[in-house]
């Protein structure tokens, strides 16, 4: 069958978390760094979307595209692991300084390809800095600004809501990460992982990683 029960998706999930743990330093910044640049790319693309004049929801049906993309050909993304290590801790399938471990080096690598795709896409849309990017430069300035500057203005309480809707977009990425585990086929993995990531999108919740490309 192409649906996989919860019991074997836990299953799998640990032994997933194994093999992420125990690979090598530089596997993970690499595999960390491509995970940013395919959620810049995401990104960059609902910018496109929003400068043709489409409405916010088109832009979040497009978004996953990057998730997916990273997913299936088994990348790091450190929001991903967020779901996948504390539970084979708790299964005592890793330690504590194997969740750390690959927690730290993959954020490295997700910021690392983050800025790195965050400079190669300034320089494609200013046409390399002579001009500000028109239309998408525009909505890429916009967005960065309310995510920095709207919670800067209500202070404590802008730390308390950014914090809120990590937390929240989180719980949609995590979900993702789990789900593609819960169907045999590509299609059905596909599926699955892009109606929670869909959904974080289209609230407007704050991914850590992609924050780290648009922001920049």
């Amino acid at each position: 069958m192409d649906y996989v029960k919860p019991a074997e998706v836990i299953t799998e999930c640990l032994q997933a978390a194994e093999k992420k743990a125990s690979l090598p330093v530089s596997k993970m910044l690499v595999a960390g760094a491509l995970s940013g640049v395919f959620l810049g790319f995401a990104t960059s693309l609902v910018m496109v979307i929003l400068a043709q004049g489409l409405p916010p929801i088109a832009g979040a049906v497009a978004f996953p595209v990057g998730f997916v993309m990273l997913v299936l050909i088994g990348l790091e993304l450190v929001t991903g692991n967020f779901a996948l290590m504390p539970k084979a801790l708790a299964a005592g399938r890793v330690s504590t300084k194997l969740l750390l471990r690959s927690w730290g080096w993959v954020y490295l690598g997700n910021l690392l390809g983050s800025l790195f795709y965050a400079s190669l896409f300034y320089l494609a849309i200013t046409n390399s800095g002579t001009n500000d990017g028109g239309a998408v430069g525009e909505q890429v300035r916009l967005i960065a600004q309310k995510k920095t500057l709207t919670y800067s203005a209500i202070g404590a309480l802008g730390w308390n809501t950014a914090l809120v809707k990590g937390i929240l977009c989180n719980w949609m990425v995590t979900m993702g990460t789990v789900l593609a585990f819960a169907s045999r086929s590509t299609a059905g993995k596909v599926a699955a992982m892009w109606l929670p990531i869909m959904i974080f999108f289209a609230h407007g919740y704050e991914h850590c990683v992609v924050n780290m490309y648009l922001i920049p």
